[in-house]
């Protein structure tokens, strides 16, 4: 799971150049549990890691170069990342 998040970190750092690496790990796992937890709340089976992966690529290639404004927008994601904090 690792080696998933941190492909994914790089490749949202490099849509984003606004977001520092540690930045975009911290919002790959954000979006990662997101859609994870979404699904769960609505009862669906768990598919795996390979569907939740492609899921985040889609976000990441569609939202990448803009979650840095979403962050203004919504107190909510901006919440997460700072109790988050940088990663290790």
């Amino acid at each position: 799971m690792e080696e998933q998040y941190q492909r994914l970190a790089e490749r949202l750092y490099e849509k984003n150049g606004h977001l520092t690496i540690d930045e975009a790990r911290t919002w790959v796992e954000l979006l990662w549990e997101d859609f994870e937890s979404t699904r769960a709340k609505a009862g669906r089976e768990y598919q795996g890691k390979q569907l939740t992966e492609q899921i985040v690529v889609q976000w990441i290639e569609q939202y990448g170069p803009k979650l840095h404004d979403f962050i203004a927008t919504n107190p909510k994601f901006k919440d997460m990342l700072d109790k988050k904090g940088p990663i290790q």
